[in-house]
Formats: C-alpha cells, structure tokens, sequence
C-alpha cells in the first residue's frame, strides 16, 4: 500500500495540492486524471519520491519494492536491452553483477566463496534464475524482438526505447507501479498485451493516461484531481464521468429545493414577525432559516474546447478517386498500387503501425508529394483541411496567434476570427502570443480552429491527439462525430477511431491495402490476423526511423 498524507506542494505562491490524504491499497488500478496542468505527473512524481512536498508526507508499506516508468530515453544508453530490463529491479542486478565479478576472479578465496554462497542465496530467493527469461516475455510481449534483446539501448530506435522502459518498469513483480502515459508510441499490439499484464496484475498500479479506452480496461479505480484536492471513485474512466456528473446533478437538485425553502421561510417571516400571535413560528422559522446551508458547487477546473466542424457547402457524390497510387522512399516501397473510391458519407479510418505509409497517403492527396505512379481526382464540389502529423513549418514564423488564424480565414475581421480563437481557449490576451512559443496542445488546437474556419468539407487528420489533454481529445471526438462531411484520418486513441469510422483501411507491409466497410472493433475482431501485422508494421516503421 501507498498512501498520501496531509499532502501539500507549493509552488511559488499556488498551492498545486493541499492536504492530500489518499490510499491506493493492493490489487487495484487507480487511474490518476484530471486537466492540462492539475498535476498528475507532479502527485506521480510526489509518490516515487523524487519531488518533496511542502508539508505531508507519502507512506509505503515496509518491504515493498515500488517501481517507475521512466521518461530519460538515454539515460540506459551503455547498457544493454536485457540489462536494462532487469535493472528494473536494482537488487537483483547488483547481485548479478557481483556473482560475477567473484567468479572471474584467478585468485578465488575462502572469503568470495562464502560471498558467493550468500548472493546466490539471495539470487535464488529473488528468482533469479528465471530473471532472463522474465525480462524476455515481457519484451516479446511489447513488441521487442529476440534478436534485440542483447543489444545495446543506444542502437534502438525511440519508440523502441520507450517499450524497453516500459519492460523495465514491470519487471521482477514490484509491488506499487507507477506509470505515466505508458501507451506513448505503442503499437495497438503492445497496448493490448499491456492491457492484459495490467488487468491481471494482482499488485498496486497508479497510471496517468490520455487513453481514455486504456483506462477503461485497466482502471478499478479513478482518482481525479481538481483544485488542488484528489477524490477517489470505485470504477473505471466512464463510471467516473458518469459518477461525477451525476453527484453535480444532485448537488444542484439539493440546493433547488433548499432555495425553495428559504424563499418560502423568507416571506413567511417577513408577512408574519410584526404579527404578535405568529412571532413566536416566526421566530422559529428564523431559526430553521439559518441552519439552511446551500452545497457549494465549485465548477471543474477542467475546460473543453468547441470543436465544431461546419461545412459551407453540402459535399456531392463524387468525392476522391484514387488509381494505382505508387511511393518508393529510401528504396522502401511504402504505397503499392492503392485504388480506392470514396463517397459523400465515408468516415475513413487508415490503421496499420506504418505511420510512414499513412503520412505519404495523405501527402499525396495533399498534393505534398507526387507518386511514382497512378493518380487521384478530387471531386469538383469538394474542399480540404488537412492536419499534418509535422506542424513544424507551420509555426516558424513570428505571427501572433490572431494574425496567423486571419490569414486563413475568409472573413477578414479580427472579431470573428478570436471568437475562434476564444472557443479553442485562447482568451483576448493569448490572441497576442507568438505562435513559435506554443506548447504542443496549443499548435493542436490553433490547427483545428484553422480547420473549422476553413468551411470544408473533407477533413484529413493525422494523428490528431497526439499533444491533447483528454478534454481536448474528448472534444475532438464529438466533433468528430458531429461532422456530416467526409472524413479521412489517422489516430492512435481507439474510441475515437471506434466511435467515427464506418470503413477501415488498413496499410499492409508490402504497402498494399486492405478495405473494409466495417467499424474499428469489427474489424479486429473479424481479422484474427490484424493484430500481428500492426505490430510487424510498427516495428519495421521504428527501423525506417
């Protein structure tokens, strides 16, 4: 068990959290949630020890091993994969290591005999023995080969490296694990088997995620920051939504009916308390007034963009045709003769782990790129916005927010371009701030107001999420949905992909294409075989990298 107690960190003068008391007890999995900023990773960061707190302190049961995910992507860089696994539990290593120092020694004495004798005592206990084989499951089961295992950490690409963190992080049973969005570059393949080792996990699990489906799988618990307080829900993301909606419902219900009664005392004191045969129920009612206390209902600290998608002309049949599109890059042959036809209501999802191939697709129709063969004709009564997977160029320039928004837009007035701006959370003060300095989430948000005000009605996006916080994500989703126009895209975050799409394209290895109109689950579950070509494709898009 961990447990938070009286928990205060100040930063400055705000207090981040103040007096924090919380338990997280074994064999459940707390989702740890809340806004852009509330905290999540410092209160993760809180727990492992690696930040003070103002006041409080955290409490771990005596004798257990607690267990992070790291986020330093070279720290391990000299060390090997497989020792970078087992260093997860540090113990184990060092026993490793020094059994064999002892027993490369020439000079073997009495004294490393008996040295020997108690380490492999040790060893035994830990079950280490059976640590190589440990760490090698857990890596296959991310998706990291065997002929890798032996390799060194600097020689793997950076999805890679944040696999073998993650292995690290899970090894050798630790008792607390602490992880902070750990599905971050994992192929569909990984998050499913992490999925499993999670809900089979009989220990304490505490994990930061913007994977809202991630978190309803794994997740018995959620714990959710707001104003500087943590409160703890039995059940997963969904359960919480519904939960603490529901609880604000009654909390307004209860004050109602208590304003109701106040209204109702009010007049009767203020009709009766010169009424010398009614002052003393007058008297009483004053009372029973000053007891009346109304719930105070603070509003979330979270905020959710408007993300609304509005077409200015309705879309016609003939939407996009595409014939025998081909695209070598780097002698790779990433597109092979991909032919598809659209129509006005397809929401078109293209998965698969070759990012590359999907990003040279949309390129392509972009016309970024041109094919080595075949071509493609959008429909006359069509028009694109389109959300590159690499904004960087969008950005180097010195524009203010408001400037760079109205060079888009058809309506040159500065008005109706920051209400834009003001829907996606950027207030009449940010509209002056440089572009060039934006956090990830805020060049996200600028590119889909830069979508909205462009009035299409084909929609191409490319990994999207990436950056959001979950109330962006979850914005996004919905006006995703809302949309009636044509939609092609891309993105890692499965409910969105579950819940917009009706046809499933799918990149294969030799860059072929496999079309379907199903929805996403369907399709996995119809394709036995999908599975393992997305984490084949992943894997060979990592190399490409």
């Amino acid at each position: 068990m961990i447990s938070a107690n009286n928990v205060t960190l100040r930063l400055g003068k705000k207090a981040l959290f103040e007096d924090v008391n919380i338990k997280f007890t074994e064999g459940n999995c707390y989702g740890l949630i809340g806004a852009n900023g509330a905290g999540k990773s410092t209160f993760l960061k809180i727990l492992s020890g690696d930040l003070d707190t103002t006041n409080g302190d955290i409490a771990i049961t005596p004798g257990q091993r607690l267990s992070v995910l790291e986020q330093d992507h070279f720290k391990y860089d000299e060390y090997t994969v497989m020792d970078t696994v087992i260093l997860g539990n540090k113990r184990l290593y060092e026993i490793m290591k020094e059994k064999d120092a002892i027993y490369a020694k020439e000079d073997f004495s009495d004294e490393d005999g008996i040295r020997a004798s108690e380490l492999e005592a040790e060893f035994a206990e830990m079950d280490g023995w059976e640590a190589e084989s440990n760490a090698a499951m857990l890596l296959n089961g991310l998706g990291i080969e065997t002929e890798l295992h032996y390799s060194m950490m600097k020689d793997l690409t950076g999805a890679q490296k944040v696999k073998v963190l993650l292995a690290k992080a899970l090894f050798g049973n630790p008792d607390i694990l602490l992880l902070d969005e750990p599905t971050n570059h994992l192929d569909m393949d990984a998050i499913a088997w992490l999925e499993e080792f999670l809900i089979n996990f009989e220990n304490t699990v505490i994990v930061v995620s913007h994977d809202r489906y991630f978190l309803n799988k794994v997740c018995t618990h959620t714990a959710d920051i707001d104003y500087g307080k943590i409160q703890l829900y039995a059940g997963n993301y969904d359960f919480w939504y519904e939960s603490s909606q529901l609880l604000i419902q009654q909390m307004k219900e209860a004050n109602k009916k208590k304003e109701e009664k106040i209204k109702e005392l009010q007049e009767f004191i203020s009709r009766f308390s010169a009424n010398a045969s009614k002052s003393k129920q007058a008297t009483s009612r004053k009372r029973a007034l000053e007891k009346i206390e109304l719930e105070e209902i603070k509003p979330s600290s979270r905020k959710y963009p408007y993300i609304d998608f509005r077409p200015d002309r309705e879309i016609g049949n003939e939407v996009l045709s595409v014939e025998g599109i081909s695209k070598t890059i780097d002698g790779v042959k990433v597109l092979d003769n991909i032919s598809f036809i659209l129509g006005h209501d397809d929401k078109v999802a293209f998965v698969g782990g070759n990012e590359l191939a999907k990003t040279t697709l949309f390129k392509i129709l972009m016309g970024e790129l041109e094919p080595d063969e075949g071509t493609y004709k959008w429909g006359v009564t069509t028009s694109q916005a389109y959300f590159p997977k690499d904004s960087t160029k969008e950005f180097d320039n010195d524009l203010t927010i408001s400037d760079w928004l109205m060079g888009y837009s058809p309506v040159k007035d500065v008005t109706y371009v920051r209400g834009f701006l003001g829907r996606m959370l950027f207030p009449g003060e940010d509209g002056v701030k440089k572009v060039k300095i934006l956090s990830g989430g805020e060049k996200v948000r600028c590119l889909l107001s830069k979508m909205m005000i462009s009035g299409a009605n084909v929609l191409i996006l490319d990994e999207p999420t990436d950056h959001l916080d979950m109330e962006s994500i979850t914005a996004l989703n919905n006006g995703l949905i809302k949309f009636p126009g044509v939609i092609l895209f891309t993105s890692r975050d499965h409910q969105i992909v579950e819940t917009t799409a009706n046809r499933i394209m799918e990149i294969l290895p030799d860059g072929t294409m496999i079309d379907k109109i199903t929805t996403y689950d369907e399709y996995l579950e119809n394709d036995e075989m999908a599975r393992k070509r997305f984490v084949y494709t992943a894997n060979r898009e990592d190399d490409d990298n």
